[in-house]
């Protein structure tokens, strides 16, 4: 099992962050996620997690999740979930937490290239 996650950041001014995690969040890695999330919450209205790229997630990796979006809206930002894999969706239908996320399917290619 590869126990390897790759986190990256980038922000958009003070209103989008953007964090994308690649490979699997689990027991090993769910950390550090949180403080990536914590961070992107603290500094952006809107944080984005892009799991496109996610191959495992445990509960532990879940709970990394649910603290980031308590976190959040308690500071009234939001926490966005984009194109969650099936593993991950698999488990928010099974903890019945899939509700507590806004969820976007994908990113809209146009919005990725927009220009102020």
């Amino acid at each position: 099992m590869n126990e390897a996650i790759c986190v990256s950041v980038e922000h958009h001014g003070p209103e989008r962050c953007e964090v994308t995690v690649a490979g699997e969040l689990d027991v090993l890695t769910a950390m550090e996620l949180r403080h990536v999330l914590q961070e992107a919450i603290t500094t952006a209205r809107v944080t984005v997690v892009d799991l496109s790229r996610l191959q495992f997630c445990d509960c532990t990796g879940l709970s990394a999740l649910l603290a980031a979006h308590r976190v959040a809206k308690e500071r009234g930002t939001a926490l966005r979930l984009r194109a969650v894999p099936y593993p991950l969706a698999r488990l928010l239908r099974l903890t019945r937490t899939g509700s507590v996320f806004a969820i976007d399917a994908a990113p809209a290619p146009a919005a990725l290239h927009r220009t102020a």
